[in-house]
């Protein structure tokens, strides 16, 4: 559906998700290959790692281009459920609940992981070294440390490794044709960006337990601090810990702030200063770490300035409506996952005029609009960059991070230096680019 009002003045455009590959984009680019591993003869064997609500619909997906041997869960019972999916280990595909016996299996060509946020980094290079492309959901990583040793490993191993940021392969189109414009020119020069991305939950104190009989709880844990068994730590709750997560800042923040970067063209830099005008945390805080340990304690409002070299500022807040809105000298463009709203120079030129089809090439790595695991498996295939690559996600998720450390120590405006990668001056926020690792779960290169 097409809404238009507007006068003299002032011109608007809404856009449905449905109409925006027709408004703006023509005629799409051929994927290579993208019809990879179609064939039943070719359908390269999958397995699981990490089986809850979003690794299964991981693997649902993926099940359309390959073929599951192996399901992995520290959870007894979300293991047991892939296996006997219809659509993921259709009842035949071996339980484990550790994952390095998966990535000992000579027949497993490529991993999906989808474990809580603690585990991807060391569970994606470990997968990579034993030869084996990975899809792993967002976000990839804990730290900042930690995206620069999966980048290594990737240069290092060669394998395929797609994120699971799936607005930059959204069926709707819309992102890409947000992005697409601001880089067109359409709306004159970026004044600002901002990325909202809704508020936390607190809660607690909670009551520790007995971790129940199906669950491997120490295993759970991997690198964390070992902490007795809390249910609101595990499974769906464990974004709003810091120590397994960045609450929505990471969560939602892996999917905004990306964009904002992918619009901007920052894909391999990062901002230069970032400032907390507010946020609350929901406990105590003292040097940077919760006082104590039966509560949520992530940040649950927030209003952070990241303002990139160039001086164009990203927000990141909780407060106004999900989505990323571009605001440049001739017009605003704002983007949600259902519709494009544009205001100004994007109005005036969208049917007359559509996008180059080499930018929104580019902007794809050289590949066409198809969906994010057909992009995944169409790289595996010829060996591609996919749509969500490591090294601009890792730059989205600095910024992520690096608002959550700022937050952490208090609002601390912090200066970072996108080239080495540090915190200017400030030895106690460095001290945040890495993670304490429990003796027996290090991450190694």
């Amino acid at each position: 559906m097409i809404v238009r009002t507007g006068g003299n003045r002032r011109e608007f455009l809404r856009i449905g998700a449905a109409g925006a590959a027709a408004a703006a984009l023509g005629e799409a680019p051929k994927t290579a290959r993208g019809a990879a591993f179609q064939a039943k003869n070719d359908r390269p064997r999958l397995a699981l790692i990490g089986a809850g609500g979003q690794g299964s619909g991981d693997a649902r997906s993926a099940s359309r281009f390959g073929d599951f041997v192996a399901v992995c869960d520290v959870d007894r019972l979300h293991a047991e459920k892939a296996r006997d999916s219809d659509r993921i280990g259709k009842k035949k595909a071996e339980v484990y609940e550790d994952y390095r016996k998966v990535l000992d299996r000579n027949d497993v060509d490529a991993v999906v992981i989808g474990t809580p946020d603690h585990w991807h980094t060391k569970i994606v290079i470990e997968a990579m070294k034993a030869g084996k492309d990975a899809y792993c959901e967002k976000p990839l990583t804990l730290t900042i440390n930690e995206g620069k040793q999966i980048i290594e490993t990737v240069e290092n191993t060669k394998r395929i490794l797609q994120v699971g940021t799936q607005q930059r392969s959204d069926h709707n189109k819309v992102f890409l044709m947000a992005v697409a414009l601001v880089r067109d020119g359409r709306i004159g020069k970026i004044k600002k960006v901002t990325a909202a991305i809704g508020g936390a939950p607190s809660g607690g104190p909670f009551a520790k337990e007995t971790a129940p009989s199906e669950l491997n709880w120490d295993l759970w844990l991997g690198q964390a601090p070992k902490v007795g068994y809390i249910r609101e730590r595990c499974h769906a709750n464990f974004r709003w810990w810091y120590e397994y997560s960045g609450g929505k800042l990471t969560d939602w923040g892996a999917h905004h702030v990306d964009v904002s970067h992918w619009g901007l063209g920052k894909d391999q830099t990062g901002p230069t200063t970032i400032e907390v005008v507010r946020a609350d945390l929901p406990v105590s805080y003292k040097d940077g770490w919760p006082t104590v340990d039966d509560q949520y304690n992530t940040a649950t409002t927030f209003l952070v300035k990241a303002t990139f070299a160039d001086g164009t500022p990203l927000e990141i807040r909780d407060d106004t409506p999900n989505g990323v809105t571009f605001e440049g000298e001739r017009g605003k463009i704002f983007v949600t996952r259902d519709r494009i709203d544009l205001e100004g120079g994007a109005v005036a030129s969208i049917y007359k005029n559509p996008l180059p089809e080499a930018l929104l090439e580019d902007l794809r790595h050289g590949k066409g609009l198809d969906d994010h695991f057909q992009n995944f498996f169409a790289c595996c295939n010829d060996r591609g960059k996919p749509a969500s690559d490591v090294w601009s996600h890792h730059r989205a998720m600095t910024t992520c991070h690096l608002a959550n450390i700022a937050i952490r120590l208090g609002g601390r405006k912090l200066t970072w230096d996108p080239v080495k990668e540090q915190i200017v001056g400030d030895d106690q926020a460095n001290s945040f680019l890495s993670r304490p690792q429990r003796a027996g779960y290090e991450i190694v290169v």
